[in-house]
């Protein structure tokens, strides 16, 4: 399920189902919408746009679809005024979850935040509540075999990395907010290209789940979450192991 490991995370958005497809295209041409017109519409000359339309490609969202996204965000389109918004909650069992919202109307997404939440044993909280639990920092994935732990860590510091995490899955490199854009492109100029790119919400705290009841809760929250048309990115705290995981995703 979606949680803490970063690793199952990257696994499961890999196999995105064609029923989802559509979903993931509207969060990426949301994403691409603000990086437009945060930075510009020039890819070269933004590095938080070029990664996000690496994404694109790589999920298959058609060109023309990047193309009016663009231009929704540098305004030679027309297109509607989208809000970032982050809630914090708690799910069953006293899991912390951050949710990342891109959205038209904040009084829809505010709705159907909290009705979730209740719906699947949890509550929103206020702000300040939940995120001192986890550190808000850049974080690219790369698998075992696509390079070595000396050469990224040599590559990633130099571009103002924080840290190279190794575990068995591979390397999780670690950044400053703002070092974010010079490290994707450091990567992308040394060939690295991440399973994972992407300014999360890192556990700094875990919550051990051993109860299947309140795992499979769990599970349905985020997928509930992740269904959401406003819902951007799901991030949370619990720790299980392997054997609660599964039974949760059954």
């Amino acid at each position: 399920m979606a949680g803490h490991n970063k690793w199952s995370k990257v696994k499961r958005a890999k196999a995105v189902t064609d029923s989802r497809r559509g979903k993931v295209f509207s969060r990426l041409s949301r994403d691409i919408t603000l990086a437009a017109k945060a930075g510009g519409g020039d890819a070269e000359a933004n590095a938080r746009l070029r990664t996000l339309v690496l994404k694109a490609r790589e999920a298959n969202m058609p060109a023309d679809n990047v193309d009016r996204a663009i231009k929704k965000g540098t305004g030679e389109l027309p297109g509607v005024t989208y809000e970032e918004i982050t809630y914090e909650g708690y799910g069953p069992g006293g899991v912390a979850f951050v949710v990342k919202v891109t959205t038209d109307n904040k009084q829809r997404a505010a709705q159907n935040i909290r009705s979730t939440f209740a719906h699947c044993g949890g509550n929103l909280a206020s702000n300040g509540a939940v995120a001192f639990q986890f550190l808000h920092a850049g974080q690219f994935l790369v698998a075992t075999g696509k390079t070595t732990e000396d050469a990224l860590l040599e590559i990633a510091l130099d571009a103002g990395a924080d840290d190279v995490i190794a575990s068995a899955d591979g390397l999780e490199v670690r950044c400053n907010l703002h070092a974010f854009d010079k490290v994707a492109h450091a990567l992308e100029k040394n060939g690295i290209k991440p399973d994972s790119a992407e300014v999360a919400y890192i556990p700094v705290n875990t919550v051990p789940v051993t109860d299947v009841a309140i795992a499979k809760n769990l599970a349905k929250l985020h997928d509930t979450l992740e269904e959401l048309d406003d819902v951007q990115q799901v991030f949370s705290n619990e720790e299980m192991d392997d054997a609660i995981s599964a039974a949760a995703d059954r």
